[in-house]
C-alpha cells in the first residue's frame, strides 16, 4: 500500500505553495507575511473552514491562515486516503480552492468564532530574552505577548490573528473579544496532565539515554507486545502518519533535520514522553552533532526550543518535540530531531507509549 503522497503530487503539492515563511526573529518580532493576493472574506472563510474540518479530523494543515497552503493539501490528501478514496487532482495555481466534494464541512459549523480573552490567557506571558545565557536564567520561558498566546491556543499563524483582528493584537488585555479559528483550544497550562502511555518524570529532553525500559515493551509471556501503533515520516512530504493496524488514523507536518544535522533514517522505537521538559543547549551539538562542555539549561515553556513535549527514541539526544515557531513547521531544518506544532505533539504525544515503532524514511 501507498503509505504517503507519490513522489509526482508532491513535486505538485510543492508547486502550487506559497512564499515561504521567515523564521520568528529571536529579538521577539514576529515574522512579516510575504505579499499576498488579494481575497475576499467568502474565499478566506471557506479556507478557514477546510483547515479547521482538518485540524478536527486529526489531520493537521498546521498553523491556520486561511489559505490553501502545501499543508493544507497534503493533508486533505491523506485524510481522502485514509478513508479509501483517491485524492483528485490538484489546483491548477497556488492558494486556489482543491476539490472538497464529499466532505462534511458543515460539521465544523462557522469557521470563526468570537472569544473573550481571560485572566488565565495571559497568566503564561513574560519577558523573553533574546540571549540564551539569559533564558537560562530564568524559571519559565514564556510567551512574549498575548497575540502569541491566543494564536498558539487556536493552532492560529500569528500574522492571521492580526488579520483578523486588526488594531487588536498589540496590546491584548482580559476582556478583550477577538475572532478566533473555530478549533479545539490548545492549553499550555494543560499539557502537565495529560495522559501518556509512558511518561519520563522531569527530564532534560535531549539528555535522556538510549536504553529503552523492557518491561514497557514485553508482555507476561517476555515476548514483545504486537504494535497496534506505529509511527511513520515522510522525510520527502515532510509529514507524519500515525498508523493502527496499517489503517493511517492522524497526520501532522513536521520539519525534519538538515544535511548538517540530518534525522536519522532508519527504525526506532518510543522510550517515553516527557510533559515540559528542559533543554540542554549545546551550540556545538545543534550546528556540528558533537557534545562540548559549553552549554546552558534552558527551562520549560512554550518558548523552550523543543517546545512543550519530548517524545524520546531510543537514540540518545534524537525525539519527536514541540517547537517555539510553529509558523516555520516544514519550512526550515532542524538539528536532527523531528519537530512538530506544540498543539499537534501533545495529540501525537497521546497516542504513543513505550515501544511503539517509528520509522524514519
Amino acid at each position: 500500500m501507498k503509505i504517503f503522497l507519490s513522489l509526482a503530487l508532491v513535486s505538485a503539492l510543492l508547486a502550487t505553495t506559497a512564499v515561504p515563511v521567515e523564521a520568528r526573529k529571536k529579538s521577539g518580532a514576529h515574522p512579516k507575511r510575504a505579499a499576498e493576493p488579494q481575497r475576499n472574506p467568502g474565499e478566506i472563510e471557506a479556507a478557514t473552514r477546510l483547515q479547521v474540518f482538518l485540524d478536527r479530523v486529526n489531520f493537521s494543515p498546521g498553523a491556520i491562515d486561511g489559505q490553501y497552503g502545501e499543508f493544507t493539501l497534503k493533508a486533505l490528501a491523506l485524510y481522502r486516503q485514509s478513508r479509501g478514496e483517491q485524492p483528485p487532482s490538484l489546483p491548477a495555481k497556488p492558494d486556489t480552492a482543491p476539490d472538497i466534494s464529499g466532505l462534511d464541512l458543515a460539521s465544523v459549523g462557522p469557521a470563526f468564532i468570537p472569544y473573550t480573552v481571560s485572566e488565565a490567557d495571559l497568566q503564561n506571558i513574560g519577558p523573553l530574552p533574546s540571549a540564551v545565557p539569559a533564558q537560562a536564567k530564568l524559571k519559565f520561558l514564556p510567551y512574549r505577548d498575548g497575540a502569541e498566546a491566543i494564536a498558539e491556543k487556536f493552532h492560529c499563524d500569528i500574522r492571521f490573528l492580526e488579520q483578523l483582528n486588526p488594531g487588536k493584537t498589540k496590546t491584548i488585555k482580559v476582556g478583550d473579544q477577538l475572532n478566533v479559528p473555530n478549533v479545539e483550544p490548545f492549553e499550555v497550562a494543560a499539557v502537565k496532565d495529560i495522559k501518556v502511555g509512558s511518561e519520563i518524570p522531569s527530564p532534560v529532553a535531549n539528555d535522556i539515554p538510549d536504553e529503552v525500559d523492557a518491561r514497557n515493551e514485553k508482555d507476561k509471556s517476555g515476548e514483545p507486545a504486537p504494535a497496534a501503533t506505529s509511527v511513520k515520516i515522510d522525510m520527502k512530504t515532510n509529514m507524519l502518519g500515525v498508523f493502527e493496524a496499517d489503517k493511517l488514523v492522524a497526520a501532522y507536518p513536521v520539519t525534519v533535520g538538515s544535511a548538517q544535522t540530518a534525522s536519522p533514517i532508519g527504525e526506532w522505537k518510543v522510550r517515553g514522553v516527557a510533559k515540559l521538559p528542559k533543554f540542554r543547549y549545546d551550540k556545538q551539538m545543534l550546528k556540528h552533532g558533537e557534545r562540548s562542555g559549553n552549554f546552558h539549561m534552558l527551562p520549560p515553556g512554550p518558548n523552550n526550543p523543543v517546545g512543550v513535549i519530548w517524545i524520546a527514541l531510543n537514540k540518545k539526544g534524537i525525539g519527536l518535540h514541540g517547537t517555539e515557531t510553529p509558523e516555520t513547521i516544514g519550512r526550515a531544518a532542524s538539528h536532527g530531531c523531528v519537530r512538530l506544532a506544540n498543539w499537534d505533539i501533545v495529540r501525537l504525544a497521546q497516542r504513543l507509549k513505550a515501544g511503539t515503532p517509528v520509522s524514519i524514511h
